[in-house]
């Protein structure tokens, strides 16, 4: 037979995680000290010796019928044919040394709490009548050997009662709301899991992405350069050998300075063009390269006033400054002269590469994974970069990275907060 919950509905009560118990040590520690009491009341209660004995004895089997069976039942959520036999035998027992020494319904202050606490409240609304009143019975069947008035235990039994539901409310609502709680932070554990799992998931792809963004920016371009320049002195080995062999030496100088970036990207260090120098000599470098490798008129120029950049910014635009190259290399087929532009503004720096080539249309989708690469990493800086194009017009990518001068330090520059930390994350992520 299962009774229902709480409620008074049949059927078990929903699974749920275990509420916590550490308070249940305190419990045991009062339900000691109620049964030591009761016992303490009864040894000096007087009347007949063998009347005591049995009083004791009653009470006393109360201790391993609640160690043995009622204390595990007390921590349990389901309510079913054990919880029944152990309040049946709790309220026997009760009842039993209450017969035999009428001190002992001192024990009501355990007894009660044990039943609210094992039993649906319906039924133990029940089983506290019969403890309640079974010592008004007591006094009424022996009042004269008592020598007290037959109902004189009445009011104090009718109260005991009362107070016996509102402690049994009580508790059912701080049982109910612990089992609540611990349903919560179990489900909390979960989530946390969850987004764990979830932000792993995430940074192996972050990580991915960014490795893929450092060859693309470095390795790959590196390689493309190579192979253009060798090809080139192939074609031009028997009728121009000495153009061919500045080829070769320039392919050299490329495939040492890719090695050089390969090393430093390992090591996640400062790019070696950023090293010893600064951004606007960086990009002058960039664009001196594009004229050996292509012969493109290249002309660079600097607006405003340089100044020194966070290290997350300038890795950032000399990136952009690689990949614009590469595009030129690439994609600005019959182009004859580059613009390199960099502008330092109050609150932004900006770098912009021209070209005069073919062009394309905007509308179209032209963006590969160099400039999907070029936008992920200037966005994490808060910079934005835009493309402008038109068929026989050339072609223009703009990057923008705000930047805001440091209170009271003239020519300092920093980047926003939370720019430079996501950026800062990521070099850091490089080791």
């Amino acid at each position: 037979m299962r009774v229902g919950p709480d409620t008074g509905a049949t059927g078990d009560e929903p699974p749920a995680t275990e509420p916590r118990t550490g308070w249940f040590g305190l419990w045991d520690g009062f339900f000691a000290v109620s049964y030591l009491l009761t016992a303490v009341l009864l040894f000096f209660s007087g009347g007949p010796t063998a009347a005591q004995a049995a009083a004791i004895g009653a009470l006393t089997l109360i201790v391993p019928w609640y160690a043995g069976l009622g204390r595990g039942l007390m921590t349990g959520q389901a309510y079913g044919r054990k919880n029944l036999i152990f309040a049946a035998g709790l309220v026997a027992l009760f009842c039993l040394t209450t017969w035999f020494g009428l001190i002992s319904s001192f024990s009501l202050y355990a007894v009660a709490p044990m039943l609210i606490m094992t039993l649906p409240m319906r039924q133990a609304v029940g089983w506290l009548a019969v403890a309640n009143l079974f010592p008004v019975l007591v006094t009424w069947i022996r009042s004269e050997e008592l020598g007290i008035p037959p109902w004189s235990a009445l009011p104090l039994s009718l109260l005991s009662y009362a107070l016996s539901i509102l402690l049994g409310v009580w508790i059912k609502r701080v049982t109910r709301q612990s089992r609540e709680r611990a349903e919560l932070i179990e489900e909390l554990r979960r989530t946390q899991e969850r987004v764990a799992r979830l932000s792993h998931e995430a940074g192996i792809s972050a990580e991915r992405e960014r490795l893929a963004r450092e060859i693309h920016d470095t390795l790959a371009q590196g390689l493309t350069s190579i192979i253009s320049l060798v090809q080139a002195a192939e074609s031009n080995v028997r009728d121009a050998p000495d153009q061919a062999s500045g080829h070769l030496s320039r392919a050299g100088q490329v495939a040492r300075e890719s090695l050089a970036e390969a090393r430093e990207f390992v090591a996640a260090l400062t790019p070696p063009t950023l090293r010893g120098g600064s951004l606007v000599q960086a990009v002058r470098r960039q664009a001196d390269g594009l004229v050996a490798d292509t012969g493109l008129d290249v002309r660079t120029s600097v607006r405003g006033e340089e100044e020194p950049l966070p290290m997350p910014v300038n890795v950032v635009l000399l990136r952009s400054m690689q990949e614009a190259v590469a595009n030129v290399r690439k994609h600005a087929a019959g182009a004859r002269a580059v613009d390199v532009v960099m502008t330092f503004e109050q609150d932004a720096v900006r770098l912009l590469v021209r070209d005069d080539g073919e062009g394309f249309t905007p509308e179209g989708d032209h963006d590969g994974y160099g400039l999907r690469g070029m936008r992920a990493r200037v966005a994490e800086i808060n910079g934005t970069v835009s493309v402008g194009s038109r068929p026989g017009g050339g072609t223009a990518v703009e990057v923008r990275v705000p930047v805001t001068a440091t209170a009271g330090t003239a020519g300092e520059v920093s980047v926003p907060v939370t720019a430079a930390a996501g950026t800062a994350a990521e070099e850091r992520a490089r080791g």
